[in-house]
């Protein structure tokens, strides 16, 4: 009977561990797929079996015994996550040990708490400053004037604020925080091109918000769906195109605030500033996702590395093969090179290859095509708003050749 109460006892720990470790790592950024085969990883290496669901919203936890029929089942509601890759990285660490041996059940659990209150690698400035890179990054990129490149940057500022102030209020303005900070950067941009003409207020707009634009959301909803995690997909997909409507709700609305005054036209698109800025523009990407993704600084080189190979790899299949072929193949380098790299270091795949994926995904051109298509070329604006979900389902075809040239290890 003692035998048997110091089982359960054991089997109680463990469940509470994995229950306590699966609501923690889920708002770190990992995808349902990760998450779930990662959580069983875990259970199997304390000697029990378990089965989970992972959504947005909520994970249902499911363990049972040797030998036992019945099972023991847990769910959580939790809260929208975000992408923490430090955070990710330790708890990678964390049960590395846990699984060698090297941690009891008890000194992880604590150590599970200790990394969760940790602050962020990066600070208040370096944050605030990543919006600001990617802003001005994106904006080059799409071939922006240095009109638009400047204001991209400081309205991106202004929408951290936004975004800062809307975390710590909560509540209705944290809900409201996709069309709030869209109607101020286009109420804004709006304003600005009064007095420069030039400006193309819908380069500015969408490069202030592009960091909040839920690209890879969308893109992880469908990869999720082909991957048979439909649930979990279409709930990631369905909430990232809500939050985009918001953002061009807020857009538009704010553009067209102050469209009573001034042209429509939207000014030259052409860069005044030359091809040859355009590695400048990448960095500046790259630089402000590591940032804003809070990578360590040892990840860092790394993470850049990973963005370079799967943009290198859309640029080059782009040239030689199709555009249309430039996401398959940007995605099926990203996925090889982060197998590679988890395979070789131990660390988490997601640190690698989230970032590297972001820089494929889609959004920006379903944002563009709602904006075209209110400005009356409806069949434009549809065409570009499909292409959205006609990239993300390449960049899932790409992740499933990388997976099947190069087996992933069974990481977050």
């Amino acid at each position: 009977m003692n035998k048997l109460k110091r089982n359960d006892r054991a089997f109680d720990e463990a469940c509470q561990f994995i229950i306590k470790l699966g609501t923690a790592v889920n708002g770190y950024g990992p995808s349902a797929a990760r998450l779930e085969s990662f959580l069983v990883r875990v259970t199997e290496s304390l000697g029990y079996h378990g089965v989970f669901r992972s959504t947005p919203s909520e994970i249902t936890f499911a363990f049972w015994q040797e030998d036992q029929l019945w099972q023991r089942t847990h769910i959580v509601a939790v809260p929208a996550g975000g992408y923490n890759m430090a955070k990710l990285a330790y708890v990678g660490e964390l049960v590395d040990k846990l699984v060698a041996g090297e941690l009891s059940l008890a000194r992880a659990s604590k150590r599970l708490d200790e990394i969760d209150g940790l602050p962020n690698p990066w600070g208040v400035t370096s944050y605030a400053l990543s919006f600001a890179l990617v802003g001005l990054g994106f904006a080059g990129l799409i071939q922006g004037n240095r009109w638009d490149i400047l204001f991209s940057g400081l309205l991106s500022l202004l929408v951290y604020a936004i975004a800062v102030i809307s975390e710590r209020v909560g509540g209705r303005l944290a809900d409201a925080l996709p069309f709030v900070s869209a109607y101020i950067a286009g109420l804004c941009a709006a304003a600005l091109k009064l007095f420069l003409p030039e400006i193309n207020h819908t380069v500015v707009t969408l490069s202030a918000i592009v960091i909040l634009i839920p690209g890879f959301a969308v893109s992880a909803g469908i990869i999720e769906i082909v991957d048979n995690y439909v649930v979990a997909g279409s709930a990631r997909l369905i909430g990232g195109l809500v939050y985009l409507i918001k953002q061009f709700t807020g857009a538009w609305l704010g553009i067209a605030s102050v469209g009573v005054l001034w042209d429509a036209a939207p000014g030259t698109t052409e860069s005044t500033l030359g091809d040859h800025f355009i590695w400048l523009y990448i960095s500046l990407l790259f630089m402000g996702l590591c940032v804003a993704y809070q990578t360590l600084w040892r990840d860092v080189f790394w993470v850049l590395v990973s963005c370079a190979l799967s943009y290198g790899g859309v640029m080059l299949s782009s040239q030689l093969l199709s555009a249309n072929l430039g996401a398959l193949f940007g995605a099926i380098v990203a996925g090889i090179f982060a197998n590679l790299w988890s395979r070789a270091t131990g660390r988490p795949t997601s640190i690698v290859l989230i970032p590297a994926i972001t820089v494929l995904v889609s959004g920006s051109i379903g944002f563009r095509g709602l904006i075209v298509a209110a400005a009356g070329e409806t069949d434009k604006g549809v065409d570009q708003f499909m292409q959205m979900f006609i990239v993300a389902l390449t960049i899932a075809a790409g992740l499933l050749v990388s997976n099947t040239i190069l087996r992933p290890k069974v990481t977050l």
